[in-house]
């Protein structure tokens, strides 16, 4: 079948490709070759370098840089979700007092890198003012729960990280909220405004659950950019998952030297397990829905059958 877009390449053409293809295998093979050689005189492949993963100390700051990692992911989910629903409201809004500036932050977000983001609210004096009011509060009015939560959540660094993160992919989520309401037929809020709702109520029980199938798949690849995101706290000095690796790394001492390359497999791997998990449950979230909206469809199809039973068999 010939492509619309471009002419297929002739035989010129193709053996011209398949060196190309040749010559950058080659090239990318060597250079992978080199650094495997170099990590190799280094002692990084020593066996010695993977014993400090036996000791009890390791594996806590370990497990330690997982939980504060999942603590800052599931964090910065929930208010970016926030964030994303009340901007999408915003954009689409039929007032432009609401979706000028809604707009206008959704794109000044979507430009600023994340990580200037989260610096500068690091920097910031009034956030960890907040911080610590909020932390006092919690301990002079719940007592011991309340000194939990401002041991494990009252963190300057843990909220600029998560504020930072949140924004951008509030921004982000609020495109993909507003591009999936978009998606669906107009005939639908017709139809919600002919039987007499409002505008929000169409939105609510017409368009958003309709759009739930379309945004779901982008929503969760969503998330997990924000996984990886949580990756910023390195330069923030938040003990997160790679800060964790990098601790280890620079502080464990063996007769071989540091092991940087055991700590990046680890910590690479644990990354990697992580986002595959999400995206398994992405996968089934999005099958479990499929399978709802195919349940109503059939119950639908039932009643209408036992209502009017003449109407169905005519048809």
């Amino acid at each position: 079948m010939t492509s619309a877009l471009f002419e297929a390449p002739g035989p010129r053409a193709r053996r011209r490709h398949f060196w190309y293809a040749v010559l950058v295998a080659s090239v990318t093979g060597g250079a992978v070759c080199w650094m495997l050689l170099r990590f190799a005189d280094a002692g990084q492949f020593d066996a010695r370098m993977w014993e400090a993963f036996g000791y009890r100390g390791v594996q806590l700051r370990i497990l330690t840089g997982v939980v504060d990692t999942f603590k800052a992911f599931v964090l910065a989910v929930v208010l970016s979700l926030l964030l994303g629903l009340l901007f999408a409201a915003g954009r689409l809004s039929a007032h432009r007092f609401l979706r000028w500036p809604a707009g206008a932050l959704v794109e000044f977000f979507r430009a600023v890198p994340v990580i200037i983001t989260v610096f500068a609210l690091y920097a910031t004096d009034v956030l960890r003012t907040c911080v610590t009011a909020v932390a006092d509060l919690l301990r002079k009015g719940l007592g011991a729960p309340g000194e939990w939560l401002a041991e494990n959540f009252a963190s300057p660094t843990l909220w600029a990280l998560v504020i930072g993160i949140a924004l951008y992919n509030g921004a982000a989520q609020a495109e993909i909220l507003r591009a999936g309401v978009g998606a669906v037929p107009k005939g639908q809020f017709e139809a919600g405004y002919a039987l007499g709702m409002r505008k929000t109520q169409v939105m609510t029980v017409v368009a958003l659950p309709q759009a739930v199938r379309t945004m779901l798949p982008s929503v969760i690849s969503q998330m997990v950019v924000t996984l990886k995101d949580t990756s910023l706290g390195f330069f923030i000095m938040y003990e997160e998952l790679l800060y964790a690796g990098k601790l280890l790394a620079q502080n464990t001492a063996t007769p071989s030297g540091y092991p940087y390359l055991p700590v990046l497999c680890v910590v690479g791997s644990l990354y990697i397990i992580t986002c595959l998990l999400l995206s398994y449950v992405a996968r089934r979230i999005a099958a479990g829905h499929m399978l709802t909206m195919t349940g109503m469809v059939r119950n639908r199809r039932a009643r209408s059958r036992d209502s009017f039973p003449g109407e169905v068999e005519g048809k």
